[in-house]
């Protein structure tokens, strides 16, 4: 995939833009995360991303580059449709990993420790 294409996607987007990708990313994200836990290897990252994201305390550029990310993630039809086995998730994770590269230092360990109890079941 593009820089320049991924580039676009993480634009954090305005206010409004930003509150419907996290409606989106609130109804979507466990569902997804259950269909793609086999083909993303950093799974853990991701959730603890989606955790930092909803988090208000987390600054709104990266909140909106991870909305940005997850609301991707999410969407049912992307670059390369998500039920391709073995490749619909290939784009999400260069995606996913770009903005999690990007705002990494912003990922606390409350949010790490979220990830780990949710995907442990204790969600």
């Amino acid at each position: 995939m593009e820089d320049v294409k991924i580039g676009e996607i993480l634009l954090p987007g305005s206010a409004e833009e930003n509150g419907r990708r996290e409606e989106n990313v609130r109804r979507r994200f466990w569902r997804t995360v259950r269909k793609a836990a086999r083909q993303v290897p950093f799974m853990e990252d991701v959730v603890a991303g989606y955790y930092c994201a909803l988090d208000r305390q987390t600054p709104a550029r990266v909140r909106g580059i991870l909305l940005a990310a997850l609301a991707y993630f999410v969407l049912p039809l992307d670059t390369v449709p998500d039920f391709l086995a073995g490749f619909g998730f290939t784009d999400d994770v260069a995606v996913l990993m770009a903005a999690l590269s990007a705002v990494r230092a912003h990922i606390t360990p409350a949010h790490r420790l979220a990830a780990r109890q949710a995907l442990d079941g204790e969600e």
